[in-house]
């Protein structure tokens, strides 16, 4: 019984599955997991200014997350790891 209210909870918020809030940040992990899959690239073949924007954007919306309301906590965790990969593939470039 509790997991199915906390179920219906989830899908009633207000950046639940219902809503835009929900589905950009969901599909937005497709950026992350390709900065992913590109770690076996080699560095010569990434783009600064592609890794400096994913950075950025990561970094910004992250930030802008927390402070909205109701806070999206799948916008805050797609940007955080948007910032570390996109940080991890500046420091391998620039090695």
């Amino acid at each position: 019984m509790a997991s199915s209210s906390k179920l219906q909870a989830l899908w009633n918020h207000p950046a639940g599955p219902k809503t835009i809030h929900f589905w950009a940040p969901t599909f937005k992990w497709g950026i992350s997991i390709a900065n992913v899959a590109d770690f076996t690239k080699p560095p010569e073949k990434l783009s600064y200014p592609q890794q400096i924007a994913v950075t950025c954007t990561g970094v910004i919306w992250s930030r802008y997350s927390t402070v909205i309301t109701p806070k999206n906590w799948n916008l805050f965790s797609v940007n955080i790891v948007m910032a570390g990969t996109g940080l991890y593939q500046l420091a391998r470039k620039i090695q």
